[in-house]
């Protein structure tokens, strides 16, 4: 009996062997993105539907995780692609060497601000999120306070521990904003103008998107995040105002990019051809103002008529080259008022 046992699971392995060589297994890469987690599935639909034969190994994490994690692989890259991180990431990236050049099908199709001059290209873009304040009314009236709208305003006395920011070093929209304030008001005076900010500053987060939550929930008055993420709040039913800054909105690029690796597969370039395809660009646009096709895009409510005009000027480049140092002093001078890491 044992010995008839023995043949049969002998058998039934063969089989199974058999049949995994004959479908050759399912193909599957990993995704390394900073895109927001309750996007993720709904974005990623019409590639599953294009092709359910493709596992998707999603890797989701704050734009800082995600590039610190990107760093610390780089003798062993476990990422196929980059999908929706901040291109002053993937700059950084391309830095050191850990980028592979692609062309994705469709790539003349996006502006070229919003993807590398070389060809093939290292890093191309999808969209840009912008600085935005997220101010709670009805908290604000409590305490008889207008809501601001610059940058000057938030410096103010009467908001002392009433405004929420994400960490730069965990947050891309915390570190576009750092770098749009050094980029409007030079090296200097923009140290100094976040020493004030500082002082009225009641705690860093380290998700870019949870001051917007924190003020649709009343428990900060203010939160500096991102416009998608305070439109969301409103239209969720939080009594929020979302509020582009006087001075001009920081900004960065959502961006994509093939990781360089001993085996690189076709599944990783069709998902970054899709991810620049029609049916993508529809579904980024439903959240986003501006994305990077050179077709004007619709404008989602709650955002500027002229999104781009919203904008500072911008030297990606520069974010990157100076991010570390950036980062570096402040978090010397700021991180003890970040929240604890979980």
């Amino acid at each position: 009996m044992k010995r008839w046992i023995t043949l049969v699971l002998t058998i039934m392995m063969s089989l199974s062997f058999l049949a995994a060589c004959s479908t050759g297994g399912q193909k599957e890469i990993t995704v390394y993105t900073a895109l927001e987690d309750d996007i993720i599935e709904t974005y990623t639909a019409s590639f599953k539907e294009k092709h359910p034969d493709i596992k998707l190994n999603m890797v989701r994490d704050s734009t800082g995780v995600i590039t610190a994690k990107l760093l610390a692989e780089k003798d062993n890259p476990v990422a196929d692609v980059v999908w929706g991180v901040a291109a002053t990431s993937l700059l950084v990236l391309d830095q050191n060497q850990m980028l592979e050049g692609y062309d994705p099908k469709g790539i003349e199709r996006i502006q070229d601000q919003f993807k590398d001059t070389n060809s093939p290209a290292k890093w191309v873009g999808i969209d840009a999120w912008e600085t935005a304040f997220i101010v709670n009314k009805p908290e604000l009236e409590k305490r008889n306070l207008p809501i601001p709208t610059s940058y000057e305003d938030l410096i103010k006395p009467e908001y002392k521990g009433l405004i929420v920011m994400p960490n730069p070093a965990s947050s891309g929209t915390g570190f576009l904003t750092v770098s749009a304030l050094i980029q409007l008001y030079g090296q200097d005076e923009a140290w100094t103008y976040m020493d004030k900010l500082h002082e009225n500053m009641a705690q860093y987060t380290h998700s870019g998107s949870k001051p917007a939550k924190m003020a649709g929930a009343g428990e900060f008055p203010i939160g500096i995040s991102f416009g998608y993420r305070g439109i969301q709040e409103k239209n969720g039913g939080s009594p929020v105002e979302v509020v582009f800054p006087k001075e001009g909105s920081g900004w960065d690029v959502e961006a994509n990019g093939l990781m360089k690796k001993t085996e690189i597969k076709e599944e990783a370039k069709l998902f970054l051809d899709w991810a620049i395809s029609d049916e993508a660009m529809k579904e980024y646009n439903k959240n986003y103002a501006i994305i990077s096709l050179k077709s004007e895009g619709t404008i989602p409510e709650g955002y500027e008529k002229d999104p781009m005009s919203q904008l500072i000027p911008n030297d990606l480049q520069q974010m990157a080259a100076q991010r570390d140092a950036v980062l570096k002093q402040w978090q010397e001078k700021y991180d003890g008022k970040s929240e604890p890491k979980s």
